[in-house]
C-alpha cells in the first residue's frame, strides 16, 4: 500500500479561529519531494540550511492552548511561502519565461526567490532547470492554497471579533546589531504600532534584545495580509536560531529557550488587549 501524499500544509487549532491572533509558520516545512532531491546538486543536510529550522516547535505551545495556526511541510527549497508567485528567476526555467509579468526583486537577485536558487557556501541548488509546467504545479499546489487558506481563517477572524493579529514565525542567522528578535512590520504598513509596539515591548520587557523591521521587515506574507484598514494586522517575528537550537544548528535545546511560552504570552496579551479595548468603547 503506497503512503498517503503529504498535504502541503497543516491547520492546527479550530478551523473558524475562536481568538482575534493566529500564527502561522511557512518556513519550517521538512517534507522534501522526491524530484527536488534528484534535481538537487546539494545535499539533503545541505538543503534544510534554507529551513527556519524547527520555527514550528516555537509555535507548539500556543497551538497547544488553543490558538488556530497554519503550518507549512514542503520545504522551503521546494518553494517559497514568503515570495511572490512570480517572483521567479528565468533562468531556472525551462524553456526560460520572458521578463513580462516577473518581480525581480532584491531576493530573487540573491538566489533566494520562489524557488531558491543558490545557498551561500554552497552555490546553485539544481543541476538543471525546472519545467516551466512543474513550476505551475508547485504554484497551484503549495503556494496558492496556503495563502487562500490563511486569508479565510483572517477574514473569518476579524468578522468575528472586528480584528484579526497575524503572528508570522520565522527563525535567522545571528545578525549584525547582536538582537536575538527582530520584529517585522514593514515599517508600520502591515500593522498598527499599538501592536507591534506590544509585541516589542513583551519581548524587551522578558530580557531579549529586540529590533524592529531591520534587517528583516516582512515579505509576502505581510504584504498580502496585513491590511490594517481592514482590521487584518499582520507582524512577522524572527528568532535567532542559537536561542532554541544546540550549537549545531539543527538540535532543539530542551526547553527552546522558553520562546514557546514567549508566543504564547504575545499572543495571550495580544488578545487581552484587544478585548479591552471592546469592552472600553462598548462603555462608552
Amino acid at each position: 500500500m503506497s503512503e498517503a501524499p503529504i498535504p502541503p500544509f497543516v491547520i492546527h487549532g479550530p478551523a473558524l479561529p475562536d481568538r482575534p491572533v493566529i500564527l502561522s509558520v511557512p518556513h519550517a516545512g521538512r517534507d522534501y519531494p522526491e524530484p527536488l532531491l534528484r534535481a538537487s546538486r546539494i545535499t539533503p543536510k545541505q538543503l534544510e540550511l534554507l529551513e527556519d529550522r524547527h520555527a514550528d516547535r516555537i509555535a507548539a505551545h500556543a497551538i497547544a492552548r488553543g490558538y488556530s495556526a497554519i503550518v507549512a511541510q514542503r520545504a522551503r527549497a521546494w518553494i517559497d511561502l514568503n515570495r511572490h508567485e512570480r517572483e521567479i528567476d528565468p533562468e531556472m526555467i525551462d524553456p526560460r519565461p520572458s521578463g513580462d509579468g516577473l518581480i525581480r526583486s532584491s531576493k530573487v537577485t540573491g538566489g533566494l526567490g520562489l524557488m531558491p536558487r543558490r545557498l551561500r557556501g554552497s552555490g546553485d541548488i539544481l543541476s538543471r532547470r525546472v519545467p516551466a509546467a512543474c513550476l505551475e504545479a508547485r504554484i497551484e499546489i503549495d503556494h496558492r492554497p496556503y495563502h487562500r487558506r490563511l486569508s479565510e481563517m483572517l477574514k473569518a477572524t476579524r468578522d468575528r471579533f472586528g480584528l484579526a493579529i497575524l503572528l508570522d514565525i520565522h527563525s535567522m542567522p545571528p545578525v549584525a546589531s547582536g538582537a536575538g528578535i527582530v520584529i517585522g512590520d514593514l515599517f508600520g504598513r502591515s500593522a498598527g504600532s499599538r501592536h507591534s509596539g506590544l509585541v516589542h515591548a513583551l519581548t524587551k520587557a522578558r530580557g531579549f534584545s529586540v529590533a524592529m523591521n531591520v534587517p528583516y521587515a516582512g515579505g509576502h506574507i505581510l504584504s498580502t495580509h496585513g491590511q490594517p484598514a481592514r482590521g487584518i494586522h499582520a507582524i512577522q517575528i524572527e528568532f535567532d536560531r542559537a536561542l532554541y537550537l544546540q550549537p549545531d544548528m539543527s538540535t532543539l535545546r530542551p526547553d527552546i529557550g522558553g520562546l514557546d511560552r514567549l508566543i504564547t504570552r504575545i499572543a495571550e496579551s495580544l488578545c487581552a488587549d484587544i478585548a479591552g479595548r471592546d469592552t472600553a468603547i462598548a462603555a462608552e
